[in-house]
């Protein structure tokens, strides 16, 4: 037994959209990988990605944005603890966390020029079928 209670299904929904509506007003970040997400789904729209291309874009948006998220969470509950009062340590953690952002962000870069780049070739050098 737990002597927290039960939120409830509506509930959990209800606050995990206030975090994400929370993350959006405070992180600037955040807003410019949603704004560039957003055009390079309609990048792959007009260059007619396959479905699996298009899975394989949503994973590394997703990713980015998770990953943002976290580094967020880390650096508020930090503040939150720290009073934000300077801490090596605390600085460490939040370096960590920014470079996973930065991390999952040039993996998700590699993995756009990687699709992006063939489809471009593609228009300017077609293949032909035999």
């Amino acid at each position: 037994m737990t002597k927290f209670k039960s939120q409830g299904f509506n509930n959990t929904f209800k606050n995990a959209r206030k975090g994400f509506r929370l993350v959006l007003k405070s992180e600037l970040n955040i807003r410019i990988h949603i704004a560039a997400a957003f055009m390079v789904m309609l990048l792959a729209l007009c260059l007619k990605f396959t479905v699996l291309e298009f899975c394989i874009l949503l994973f590394v948006i997703g990713l980015v944005i998770v990953a943002e998220m976290l580094n967020t969470a880390i650096e508020f509950t930090l503040d939150s603890i720290y009073h934000n009062r300077y801490s090596r340590m605390v600085g460490m953690a939040k370096d960590i966390s920014a470079g996973a952002v930065m991390f999952a962000t040039l993996i998700s870069v590699l993995v756009g020029l990687i699709l992006f780049g063939s489809k471009i070739l593609l228009l300017f050098y077609p293949v032909h079928c035999i």
